[in-house]
């Protein structure tokens, strides 16, 4: 874990080296990754099934979709408790989810010509759930829900499964969610299928949901043939502290996400030396608690970092250079300094806001901009599952008063058949 004073004259330099944390070697993997999709692309479902043998370590024959029964014989299997867990939390995404749908709109002018925007929602769109070392319902939650808002008609689930293991909770998640049609694909292959297609699977309009770096650099490939919600790196949290924040909250949130991912950033920014001493401590102890102490103890060694600022406006400087996923604002008036806050995925206020409360239940999107990427991605939401046309409607009246306008520009740009196309309609 790094320790850093901003008053240290090496500062800078060590500060440089956490706006890069999120750096990831796609060109390292984009030979790899270009093989795989451009095998998809020539060869369909042999392709996918040579790729499922290899990676997932298992042989598909009539045996690639995940069926209905599974996801309905999951949920039934789940006990009360989950139930109700995954049922509050698709009722509170959908609500917050439904409060972001734009609408269509046409005003009318004077002389009866009309102009505004037709608001649709993509046909198909296609959803990559991470599996492998952890397996997450609640990103099936945070993807299905925004489509389903938008009223996208077919939404397609790949989903990779080791060794033929598909986890419980997410096909419960599934059935929740009525995905009518999932597959067992993962990795740059279940990308390369949803973009492109293949026997089995139909070409997708969208593509979301995060994955490691294979399934990123897919995403960058195949952007422009289909859309993409963002290209998301390992999972950050950040931390605004004040010398009032409660140690033991610190730690347990830093450590939250030091678990996702041994490539996982936990940063602390405080005034207070400390807050920043006691925090250190604090993790050390924490840290031999945990089930997945293994990967929490890689990130935060590698990965984490405490900063001490010289004030709280500091704070708010550095946090808003690093632009992190998750931000967390441990501080006495939280809502203070939310408007100083410029770049953040999302923003927890106050003592009781742990950032797994946004993960799971809260409502908004857990799908968020990471590595820095917060300066110009936001969260996903349901404007990722939809497209707007403009509506332009012209009267007579209408375009004879824009016509010498357009004609003038037209003709400036030398194109004759654009300027003529406004004049016939003067003329008549």
């Amino acid at each position: 874990m790094q320790f850093l004073d901003s008053s240290d004259k090496n500062f800078k330099k060590e500060f440089n080296r956490l706006l890069n944390r999120g750096k990831v070697d796609i060109d390292s993997v984009s030979d790899v990754v270009k093989e795989i999709i451009e095998s998809v692309k020539k060869d369909g479902d042999e392709a996918i099934k040579r790729d499922i043998l290899r990676f997932d370590k298992w042989e598909v024959k009539n045996d690639l979709k995940i069926t209905k029964d599974q996801m309905r014989e999951a949920y039934k299997s789940l006990n009360d408790d989950l139930k109700k867990a995954l049922h509050l939390a698709y009722d509170r995404i959908y609500r917050y989810h439904q409060k972001q749908l734009p609408k269509s709109w046409i005003d009318f002018e004077d002389n009866g010509s009309a102009l505004g925007v037709k608001v649709s929602a993509v046909d198909r769109a296609g959803l990559y759930i991470p599996g492998g070392k952890a397996s997450y319902p609640s990103s099936l939650l945070m993807n299905a829900i925004p489509a389903i808002v938008a009223g996208v008609k077919e939404i397609v689930v790949c989903t990779p499964t080791p060794n033929k293991e598909i986890n419980e909770l997410l096909l419960a998640a599934m059935y929740i969610c009525n995905i009518n049609e999932a597959y067992k694909v993962g990795g740059a292959t279940a990308i390369g299928a949803m973009a492109y297609g293949s026997e089995s699977i139909k070409k997708v309009d969208v593509i979301s949901g995060p994955g490691n770096i294979f399934v990123a650099t897919a995403k960058k490939l195949v952007y422009g043939d289909v859309n993409i919600d963002m290209i998301a790196g390992p999972s950050e949290i950040g931390v605004i502290a004040d010398e009032g924040a409660n140690v033991k909250y610190l730690s347990m949130d830093l450590l939250s996400q030091a678990e996702h991912d041994e490539m996982a950033s936990s940063i602390l920014v405080t005034n207070s030396k400390k807050i920043a001493n006691e925090v250190k401590e604090q993790i050390q102890s924490d840290l031999k608690t945990l089930k997945r102490e293994k990967i929490a103890r890689e990130s935060i060694e590698n990965r984490a970092a405490i900063i001490v600022s010289k004030d709280i406006d500091e704070a708010i400087d550095l946090m808003n250079e690093l632009a992190v996923e998750h931000l967390e604002l441990m501080v006495k008036n939280p809502f203070e300094l939310l408007p100083f806050i410029k770049h953040a995925g999302a923003i927890f206020l106050g003592q009781y806001t742990p950032e797994a409360i946004g993960d799971y239940i809260a409502g908004p999107n857990h799908t968020l901009p990471t590595g820095g990427s917060a300066k110009f991605y936001s969260p996903l939401s349901v404007e990722i599952f939809l497209k707007r046309s403009s509506v332009i409607s012209m009267s007579k009246e209408g375009i004879n008063d824009l016509a010498n306008a357009c004609m003038s520009l037209a003709d400036s740009e030398g194109l004759d058949a654009h300027k003529r196309s406004v004049q016939i309609r003067v003329d008549d």
